[in-house]
């Protein structure tokens, strides 16, 4: 059974940076398309960022293009989160999910596509 962990978050300042890792056991992330998710406290868990299994296709909410990028190593079964001038808006439990039927632009930002997800990593930027 393939199990999602998260890692990296912790406290930052704003303007600051952090990286985010997913990482799989079980079965080759390579296999899965994946996203990442965000919840901020009090509020409905949102879409983030996502990356297909090709890595042809990268999508991003527009509250953090430019700003964040999702990648993928696929040789160590890790997909990133790199995520530069952060804001306190950015503020959030940052879930990893991954599915291995969808995998166009079309699907990857809806959170219901996704059947595996990770316990979460807190992310938390102080202004």
């Amino acid at each position: 059974q393939v199990q999602l962990v998260e890692s990296g978050g912790g406290l930052v300042q704003a303007g600051g940076s952090l990286s985010l890792s997913c990482t799989a056991s079980g079965r080759l992330l390579s296999l899965y398309a994946v996203g990442w998710f965000r919840q901020a406290q009090g509020n409905e868990r949102e879409f983030v960022a996502a990356i297909s299994r090709s890595e042809r296709t990268t999508l991003y909410a527009d509250s953090v293009k430019g700003r964040f990028t999702i990648s993928r190593d696929s040789a160590k079964s890790t997909v990133y989160l790199q995520m530069n001038s952060l804001k306190p808006e950015d503020t959030a439990v940052y879930y990893c999910a991954a599915n291995r039927m969808y995998d166009s632009a079309t699907y990857l930002h809806t959170s219901s596509n996704y059947d595996l997800w990770g316990q979460g990593t807190q992310v938390t930027v102080s202004s």
